[in-house]
């Protein structure tokens, strides 16, 4: 039990540190994909129009250029939210890694710890049970929305508009406030536990 509740309260501090990164993050990529939408949509407006059948006849190769630079646009906004999915990736990275530790870490001291060891609960700390299945919750929820965000992603094409423009909505359906607020009340309950020593 010695070592693995300092090994717990690094899994906390990791899970909590690593929630806020993916907080920031997300809302970093918001705008980004607002304006996939409104690029999405910019290209379906000038494939209505014939601009040589407009007084911009004159600029030639107007609406070559136009769909050239909102294509480029598009691969800059894809290009930044695909950085910002490796900072996601990290961000679960670390909460995978601490996981596995304290669990690698529980599996060697198996042996010499019984039952009500690992039940026992206290006034400042939960059980060593209930921390590690909050830990599997949280490490499993990051790892759905990571693979769910980057399928995501990988299905936007510049050419496909309809995908660009529905991305803000798939995206934001993505979100999962219940398990977010999940792993915000067990911050809370383990929160004793981490600042004892």
């Amino acid at each position: 039990m010695c070592s693995l509740q300092p090994a717990l309260r690094r899994s906390f501090q990791t899970l909590d540190s690593s929630r806020r990164v993916w907080a920031e993050v997300l809302a970093e990529c918001w705008p980004l994909l607002e304006a996939l939408g409104n690029l999405a949509e910019q290209m379906a407006a000038l494939a209505r129009v014939n601009i040589s059948e407009t007084p911009l006849r004159k600029f030639p190769d107007l609406q070559e250029r136009l769909q050239f630079k909102l294509l480029q646009g598009t691969d800059t906004v894809l290009g930044r939210l695909s950085e910002h999915m490796c900072r996601l990736q990290s961000a679960r990275d670390a909460i995978s890694n601490q996981l596995s530790a304290v669990l690698q870490l529980y599996e060697q001291s198996a042996d010499v710890l019984d039952l009500p060891a690992v039940t026992e609960r206290s006034a400042t700390s939960p059980s060593v049970a209930d921390m590690l299945e909050w830990l599997q919750d949280a490490e499993r929820h990051y790892r759905q929305q990571l693979l769910r965000r980057k399928t995501l992603l990988l299905s936007l094409r510049p050419d496909d508009l309809a995908q660009l423009e529905s991305a803000p909505r798939r995206w934001k359906s993505l979100e999962s406030p219940d398990a977010e607020q999940r792993i915000s009340d067990t911050l809370c309950k383990v929160s004793s536990f981490m600042e004892s020593q």
